[in-house]
């Protein structure tokens, strides 16, 4: 399980020493803001199983990705168990592809497929589910019918080759993100690149330089990530990267150039701010809406971030460091560990994967 754990590996020797900064709030205006309210979905807290059930009586094993459809339902790579769960509106929790505790890498309907430690999930126009399998250092497709194939990488080969399916390699593939049109973007965690594929398989490198990691902007090659981690994509075509190793969230044009948004590489933190000022702890999973607004599971803080398209930075629900399970209004909510983020397309529900709670975790936005 090197991927699943290794994304938390030194985080936890760092500490937090700055202050959150509080917006402030017009004395007129106090009594009509309402923060976020998080609750529970699915999963009880600290409970790691793989039972399917309605809301508390299911169990995941370090939930990470996560994808929502149109119709409300929900999509999580349960990575410690090896399989992909479907949770509904409702709060039904079934496993959608793989067997719990049957790792392995085999195409095929629903149970009889197998994965090893898939983490990052997206749905395309039809409903197509696609997964990072990390640990086979492939690419998954899942139709609405539960049928798996590889659509690109060889399983269990590590590499950074561009080319056709089979032909491309990869590093522990991380986040993933399709557009309207149906490319798929990868982080290629532990190569330090970013890699577009098309829906036949074609695999290229849109932005850094495999086995370079560091933290220059700049246009394709030229770019350095350490180990990207989530990844989103807007209309226009924009790439929104959570660069996990240097606490930064980047981003990158259609023409290739990538710029850092929010954040300083190298100085992990938890400070609001704009841009250069804010801090992140290893961050993880992003989301954004259609107006641009972007959210981050900010994993080692515990937190979930907000930020504004030219980068200014606010803490919307958690409180730093102050792992915890509770449920509550913004920062009296508690996450510990959190991964991934899916936003509903209106804008007004994130769904998050609590990961080290074991849980689903649902914030109302206002």
């Amino acid at each position: 399980m090197k991927f699943a754990f290794s994304i938390y590996c030194f985080a936890l020797l760092l500490w937090c020493h700055s202050a959150l900064a509080q917006p402030t709030i017009p004395a007129d205006r106090a009594a009509q803001v309402i923060s976020p309210t998080v609750v529970t979905v699915a999963g009880t807290a600290k409970q790691a199983g793989s039972a399917d059930g309605f809301g508390p009586a299911a169990r995941f094993s370090r939930p990470m990705g996560i994808a929502l459809a149109p119709d409300g339902t929900l999509y999580v790579a349960d990575t410690n168990n090896h399989t992909i769960r479907r949770i509904t509106p409702a709060g039904m929790v079934t496993t959608f592809a793989g067997t719990a505790g049957a790792q392995g890498s085999a195409d095929g309907v629903g149970a009889a497929a197998r994965f090893n430690s898939p983490v990052g999930l997206a749905l395309d126009a039809q409903g197509v589910l696609y997964v990072t399998d990390a640990e086979n250092q492939t690419i998954r497709k899942i139709t609405p019918a539960g049928v798996v194939t590889t659509l690109a990488g060889r399983v269990g080969t590590k590499g950074n080759a561009d080319g056709p399916g089979e032909q491309a390699r990869f590093h522990y593939p991380h986040g993933i993100a399709v557009t309207a049109s149906g490319i798929i973007y990868v982080t290629d965690t532990d190569n330090h690149t970013i890699r577009r594929i098309t829906a036949i398989g074609e695999v290229t490198t849109v932005a850094g330089t495999a086995g370079k990691k560091g933290a220059a902007d700049g246009v394709g090659a030229a770019a350095r990530f350490f180990r990207p981690s989530g990844l989103a994509v807007n209309a226009a075509g924009t790439l929104f990267v959570v660069d996990n190793g240097n606490h930064t969230i980047r981003t990158i044009s259609v023409s290739g150039d990538v710029r850092t948004l929010a954040g300083v590489a190298g100085k992990a933190g938890c400070t609001d701010g704009s841009g250069t000022a804010a801090r992140f702890d290893w961050p993880n999973g992003i989301a954004l809406d259609a107006a641009g607004t972007l959210y981050v599971a900010d994993n080692v803080n515990s937190t979930v971030r907000r930020l504004t398209l030219t980068g200014e930075t606010t803490t919307l629900a958690g409180s730093p460091r102050s792992w915890g399970s509770q449920d509550g209004s913004g920062p009296e909510a508690r996450f510990e560990f959190p991964f991934g983020v899916a936003l509903t397309a209106d804008g007004t529900t994130l769904y998050v994967t609590d990961t080290k709670n074991q849980l689903i975790r649902r914030i109302s936005l206002n």
